[in-house]
């Protein structure tokens, strides 16, 4: 589990094609903190460490793989050598929970619409896949690229969000052009809110099994 705060900019060093792909990540992260088989949300996805070392430039980094699937239900196929991406490590018992529950399984890919300057923050307009968006309300929270966010507003097939200059500058969100892709993760308690709706509307099963 992660909270969509972000702790480091990660950057492909190295792409394998294999049977799954493999990526090399650099980072600022201590590799000595970092354990084999351990969790670190990119860009929203959770991916696993399978080997990690020292780049030899005060950088770490790690190897993680990616199956079809990933690539194609997230923005992970679009990845190059230089490509950049937002990391959190997993969430640990008794940490600061600064944003929302994340799960790191990514729900669809939108993108960019519009970027407008609204005093010293951005006002960023996402496009998003029809079947996100009765998930997407006003005030609520959303995960972009791994970022926990607050949803402006929302239209029928896009939605809002407002960046500060610090999350400008310390994510890659500063980087995104229009058009550009981007992971999104609804917001768990919206899924299970969806699915108690519709399981106890009439005709769609009624009481749980059970109750």
């Amino acid at each position: 589990m992660f909270t969509g705060i972000i702790t480091d900019i990660g950057e492909v060093t190295e792409i394998e094609q294999k049977g799954d792909t493999r990526f090399r990540i650099a980072t600022r992260y201590d590799a000595d903190g970092i354990d084999l088989g351990a969790s670190i949300a990119c860009s929203g996805a959770c991916l696993t460490v399978i080997e990690k070392g020292d780049m030899g430039d005060g950088r770490s980094w790690f190897d993680v793989e990616a199956s079809g699937e990933t690539l194609n239900l997230t923005k992970l196929g679009s990845w190059a050598v230089g490509s950049r991406m937002n990391l959190e490590r997993a969430l640990k018992a008794g940490d600061e929970l600064g944003g929302h529950i994340v799960s790191g399984h990514v729900d669809g890919v939108g993108s960019l619409a519009s970027r407008t300057q609204e005093g010293d923050s951005w006002r960023l307009t996402f496009k998003a896949p029809a079947e996100l968006m009765p998930y997407v309300a006003s005030k609520g929270s959303i995960t972009i690229d791994g970022i926990s966010l607050t949803v402006n507003e929302v239209g029928a097939d896009s939605f809002g969000v407002n960046i500060i200059p610090h999350t400008q500058s310390e994510t890659t969100l500063g980087l995104l052009n229009e058009g550009d892709p981007v992971n999104l993760e609804i917001d768990m308690l919206a899924r299970y809110v969806a699915r108690q709706i519709t399981f106890l509307a009439p005709g769609q099963g009624g009481t749980p099994s059970g109750a």
